[in-house]
């Protein structure tokens, strides 16, 4: 029997697509920063896939907020500096 919701990968799709002219509106330099938001959302999409919200655009932001404290961390690792 099939799933009665989409999955969180198939929501993370349809809102990728909807922010698709965003993206053509941005500066060339700009799109692949845009574009590598969208991976570190789906890198997380295992975890974001069990919380059962309709707000998947919440879930993306989360994922993108957490992936880029865990560069932030490797970053500040690699130079020494502590909090």
């Amino acid at each position: 029997m099939g799933r009665s919701n989409p999955t969180y990968r198939d929501n993370l799709r349809h809102l990728e697509d909807r922010w698709s002219d965003y993206r053509r509106a941005l500066r060339r330099r700009d799109q692949e920063h845009f574009d590598h938001l969208w991976e570190q959302a789906a890198g997380y999409a295992d975890a974001a896939g069990y919380q059962n919200t309709g707000r998947n655009l919440d879930l993306v932001l989360v994922s993108i907020i957490l992936a880029q404290e865990r560069r932030i961390a490797a970053l500040e690792d690699a130079k020494g500096l502590e909090e």
